[in-house]
């Protein structure tokens, strides 16, 4: 009886050794998963942190433009002689030269603007209308070496700036900044817009 007790807690032993060829499949599988999830979302942080830089950098790029066109409003009504004729000064820059108001829009280059100029240096902002609904002339440069967005030096950015202008009434222009980029396989964008009115009489 000794002998068959053995025997079987011998068998019972050998049952209970290591792990089949099965349970090691199915646990490699859990782990190849479990490193495949990881991956994807790691990949995904990252392509959202990419996202959010640019929206970031879109967004400043944005206001800009309309900051851009504020201060071209205020130099046009404050030195002007007079605020009517400054204000239709401003109008006529935005819509006769640049066809900002156009489908296309328009975009500006600031290259001759000098801040140290005191008397009325915004009347240097280039104007240029938009060659496409997509402004590729629009596209700005990157300066590395003092950090800011133009089109006189720098390396090709992914952003494009857009102004487009509305009359509502004879004392107010809408102006909309756009500023795109492509990132994967869509285009994507970032929009302000502002009132500007004939403030001053």
């Amino acid at each position: 009886m000794k002998f068959f007790s053995r025997q079987q807690n011998r068998k019972k032993e050998k049952h209970h050794r290591g792990f089949s060829l099965i349970e090691m499949l199915v646990a490699l599988a859990i782990f190849s998963t479990s490193v495949l999830v990881l991956l994807v979302v790691l990949g995904q942080s990252i392509s959202d942190t990419g996202y959010a830089k640019k929206k970031n950098t879109a967004a400043y790029l944005a206001q800009e433009g309309i900051e851009y066109m504020r201060n071209l409003r205020d130099t046009y009504l404050l030195y002007s002689g007079t605020a009517s004729a400054g204000w239709t000064a401003f109008n006529n820059n935005l819509t006769d030269a640049s066809a900002c108001q156009l489908a296309n829009g328009c975009f500006f280059d600031d290259r001759n603007v000098s801040f140290s100029d005191t008397s009325m240096p915004m009347l240097d902002l280039l104007l240029t209308a938009c060659t496409s609904s997509t402004c590729p002339n629009g596209a700005l440069l990157y300066d590395s070496a003092i950090g800011k967005y133009g089109y006189v030096s720098g390396t090709s950015s992914v952003f494009t700036r857009q102004i487009k202008i509305t009359q509502p009434t004879a004392n107010e222009t809408k102006v909309s900044s756009t500023v795109s980029w492509t990132q994967g396989s869509g285009t994507r964008s970032v929009t302000f817009s502002e009132n500007l009115f004939k403030w001053i009489e």
